[in-house]
């Protein structure tokens, strides 16, 4: 581990880890807070008004093991329908800018632009233009895991024809929505795409290629991103004011020690779980990382394979990729703890034998409704600071971060959990300088989540699924969310 990187650890190990009573500080002026959801997990309206197939839809339908209680996103939220609905809740919290995602297979059915779906246009025109007549910024994904299943069939994202396609779609809805549209993401955490799709195939398409398919699909993402980044910059960009960037995730990774053998773990941890992608769009070196160039090629070679599984970028598209963002995006719920281990055994080709560390969560930490999530909020502040050093102070936006439980409408635990992750990300602002100017709340309402289907919750709204009106009910969070928007305070009353 070189010094600079050991002095970044020591000085983000030395930030305090306890939290005691939430800030009484109050947020800048400026900054925004928001919620988010996601088309598939809310939309329903599966094959409604000419609406085509998605790789979810098809996951759903063919494997209903995979998903628990065989649940699908078929009718979800039925925001589809009640999407007016939506946006009168989101008027009653009060945010700033709503984050939601385009289903592809709504707009063009086929994947390509050989059929526009003009129910699927208009759906999209109504409720952006909803959203804008209530005060409420549109924050556009156009990607959130819903990859139409025709383009499924000729392979998917390790295919390097969907860079093409892709920019075509993304042209698309630059076009159709541009004019209203001022702030745009071109993908939801890839590293899900790739690593559960079609690296460990737990996720939609299901494809189980460890070790593969992973880098390969990412490798096309990455490249797609530029283009969809670079056609708003040169074609849209001068008459449609906008900006544009991709929505990543990572949760903190902290060192079980401080040895330098924990700690070059925990970075390597947070190369190959952020910078993988983080990397070639926002370092001043662009590509990926090295720690990931330099372990999976010597694996490879190890393993046999005649040239390294982790695909090469050109000068050129090194040069292409790098700076393709106009802030940066983090998804972020939770923290784990890192401990160096051995490198793991040469044999099968796999992403987690690449990274060769230990990670584990503290069983003293509070959890949640999902085996992953354990409340730390301490975690938010030492992330961002990473970000913040290793990334050359980027403007940043929280585009996810929340708890889930089992739904109730008394949900002191939701509160708490963000008082608790508000004041940390209120710390990083305030103590130490990171340039944070928005927060997004997961989720708007309980909705379906993913293989978890809806056993899971993290809704501000409850969502009755058992009632065909798919009623929403605001929690006790979401009040103490509205509050906390109307008065930029996290207590009754704060400081000036």
């Amino acid at each position: 581990m070189n010094l600079v990187l050991h002095i970044l650890y020591v000085l983000i190990l030395s930030l305090s880890e306890s939290l005691s009573e939430p800030s009484n500080k109050k947020f800048p002026e400026n900054f925004q807070f928001g919620v988010a959801t996601a088309a598939y997990q809310v939309e329903g309206g599966w094959s409604d008004d000419g609406k085509g197939v998605n790789i979810w839809d098809q996951f759903t339908h063919t494997h209903p093991d995979s998903v628990i209680n065989g649940d699908t996103g078929d009718i979800a939220c039925d925001s589809y329908h009640r999407y007016m609905g939506d946006v009168e809740m989101l008027k009653n919290l009060g945010v700033n800018y709503y984050r939601f995602s385009l289903s592809w297979s709504r707009i063009l059915p086929t994947g390509y632009t050989n059929q526009i779906n003009e129910a699927g246009v208009e759906y999209y025109q109504n409720f952006i233009s909803a959203l804008k007549e209530n005060g409420i910024e549109p924050f556009v994904t156009l990607y959130h895991w819903d990859l139409p299943q025709p383009l499924q069939e000729i392979g998917g994202w390790p295919n390097p024809l969907l860079e093409d396609i892709f920019a075509v779609y993304a042209r698309t809805a630059f076009t159709l929505f541009g004019e209203k549209v001022k702030n745009w993401m071109t993908f939801n955490e890839p590293k899900q795409t790739c690593l559960a799709g079609y690296g460990l195939g737990s996720a939609a398409p299901g494809i189980s290629a460890s070790g593969i398919g992973e880098y390969e699909c990412m490798h096309t993402i990455m490249k797609a991103h530029a283009r969809a980044y670079h056609i708003y910059d040169e074609e849209f960009r001068p008459t449609q004011s906008g900006r544009i960037s991709i929505v990543l995730d990572t949760g903190w990774y902290e060192p079980a020690s401080d040895s330098e053998e924990d700690m070059e773990a925990a970075e390597r941890s947070l190369q190959f779980e952020h910078g993988w992608c983080a990397h070639p769009i926002y370092h001043p070196d662009g590509n990926y990382p090295q720690v990931m160039i330099d372990r999976i090629a010597d694996r490879s070679q190890k393993e046999g394979f005649s040239k390294s599984r982790l695909p090469e970028f050109s000068a050129e598209e090194i040069e292409y990729i790098r700076g393709t963002f106009d802030f940066l995006c983090i998804n972020t719920y939770t923290t784990s703890m890192v401990k160096w281990t051995n490198d793991y055994e040469i044999g099968t080709p796999g992403f987690y034998a690449d990274v060769s560390v230990s990670t584990y969560q503290d069983p003293s930490w509070n959890g949640s409704a999902s085996s992953w999530l354990k409340v730390v909020p301490w975690g938010m502040r030492k992330l961002l600071n990473w970000i913040d050093q290793t990334y050359n102070h980027p403007e940043i936006v929280i585009t996810e971060n929340g708890y889930s439980d089992d739904g109730r409408l008394d949900d002191p635990n939701r509160l708490n959990y963000y008082a608790e992750y508000l004041t940390s990300l209120l710390e990083a602002i305030l103590e130490d300088g990171v340039n944070v100017s928005g927060y997004t709340a997961w989720s708007l309402m309980d909705n379906f989540e993913w293989t978890s289907g809806y056993t899971v919750k993290f809704g501000l709204y409850q969502v009755d699924f058992d009632n065909p009106n798919r009623t929403r009910t605001i929690k006790g969070s979401g009040e103490y969310y509205k509050n906390v928007i109307a008065s930029k305070c996290l207590v009754d009353t704060c400081e000036e």
